[in-house]
């Protein structure tokens, strides 16, 4: 038996990664204004708050941020993607990465300078969150390729 296509994946399939944050109104706006995330969805419990961001073009095989705000004296929040674990985002141009490394620098949110390490880490900076969640942005790392290699391999081997 099949799950409904309406309510969920007919096979195991990955959805998202969830991160605790201190205040969700301050890390919501910030994801929002550095990432090219969108609100998916936002909700208020017993428990807390939490936001869902991601890529709103997804629908088939959504993946999403969970911002999760608990309401529990849960204040002593570290930062849950740092100094190496980060979430990564790859931009199409080089420029892109520059241009954002620039407005993280006068921001002072800049927390690895743009560098290119060649393949397969590519040209890259990160910045942090306000609670210091490690976020990359890169060019030229390839996963886009290796996936597409990756699957073709394994599909060829079905």
């Amino acid at each position: 038996m099949s799950e409904d296509p309406t309510t969920g994946p007919a096979v195991a399939r990955w959805t998202h990664v969830a991160i605790p944050v201190r205040n969700l109104e301050a890390s919501l706006n910030w994801w929002l204004e550095w990432t090219p995330l969108t609100m998916i969805h936002q909700r208020t419990d017993s428990d807390g708050r939490t936001a869902w961001i991601g890529h709103d073009d997804q629908p088939d095989n959504p993946f999403v941020l969970v911002l999760i705000e608990k309401t529990d004296g849960y204040e002593s929040v570290a930062s849950t993607l740092s100094p190496l674990a980060h979430i990564g985002i790859e931009m199409p141009r080089r420029q892109d990465v520059d241009a954002l490394a620039v407005k993280a620098e006068l921001a002072g949110t800049l927390h690895w300078p743009v560098s290119d390490l060649g393949p397969p880490v590519g040209y890259i900076c990160a910045i942090a969150d306000p609670d210091g969640n490690i976020v990359e942005f890169s060019h030229n790392q390839r996963v886009y390729s290796a996936v597409r290699d990756a699957t073709r391999n394994i599909n060829s081997e079905r």
